[in-house]
């Protein structure tokens, strides 16, 4: 008889232990099965240009002695637009349209992927963005095939915090040319603030560690640019009001100095205050 009941026991428990693994495991797999990570910010990944890209500005005729200020942060703005707007083309047309788009989960990869076609310049090109949870993050890799042309070339990879409070990108510079070109740093923080940054690190350029960076604050002047020429040696930063947009900038190799020159409200030079 107490061999019989300790043979029940023993049967009992080891049930409840497999009923625990399998509801464990079951669980296991339908958290990770449902629930995709969530796409990095759009935001993370293309820099805001906007405060510096209206033509409205540059329609009227104005005085190179009175608009010098604002003038020479807007060339300077709309330089870096134009540039990495034709570099990162297909990379940031590629990542805009994954919001357009639900993912897949591949069991056997433990990952989830976004697949879809984008035109750019009339090309049409192929889409595949894999995102794998790993820990408190989330890795991904973007591959593109154009139509006509190359196949599966992963351009870019990176991670980005569950919690979307920052990640990071890395780029390469071309199919044609497949070595990294840009890192991409973002943040978000709780107070609604957020910054991005470019880093040239293209190995062998004379602007490796170059970079842009653009963020906001809650400052008067709550928009900001910080830009650094590796070749100059020569940090420019720019601070404006996004709703008044006033503001000034700081560039000792253009100006010879380390001294803010101001525009106003109506973007002509003032006197600093």
């Amino acid at each position: 008889m107490k061999k019989t009941t300790k043979r029940f026991g023993t049967l009992l428990l080891i049930g409840i232990v497999a009923v625990l693994l399998i509801t464990n495991a079951c669980k296991k797999d339908k958290d990770t099965t449902e629930k995709p990570p969530s796409l990095p910010p759009l935001s993370g990944f293309v820099m805001s240009f906007s405060d510096f890209s209206n033509p409205a500005d540059t329609s009227e005729l104005r005085s190179a002695a009175s608009y010098n200020n604002w003038g020479f942060a807007y060339l300077t703005v709309s330089s870096w637009n134009l540039a990495l707007s034709a570099a990162l083309a297909v990379p940031a047309a590629s990542f805009a349209e994954a919001f357009n788009h639900q993912p897949v989960y591949h069991a056997d990869a433990g990952n989830w992927t976004w697949s879809y076609n984008v035109t750019v310049g009339q090309i049409i090109y192929s889409a595949e963005l894999t995102g794998k949870l790993v820990s408190d993050s989330a890795s991904w890799e973007m591959r593109i095939s154009m139509s006509g042309g190359y196949t599966g070339f992963l351009w870019y990879s990176g991670k980005s915090a569950v919690s979307q409070t920052g990640g990071y990108w890395i780029l390469k510079e071309s199919p044609s040319s497949p070595n990294d070109m840009i890192r991409i740093d973002w943040h978000k923080q709780a107070d609604g603030t957020s910054d991005i940054r470019y880093t040239n690190i293209k190995p062998g350029a004379a602007e490796n560690g170059g970079y842009i960076f653009y963020g906001t604050t809650l400052a008067e002047l709550n928009r900001f640019y910080h830009i650094y020429s590796k070749t100059l040696d020569n940090l420019q930063e720019i601070e404006w009001s996004s709703t008044l947009r006033n503001g000034h900038i700081k560039d000792a190799h253009h100006y010879t100095d380390t001294n803010w020159h101001c525009w106003g409200t109506t973007l002509q030079d003032i006197v600093c205050p």
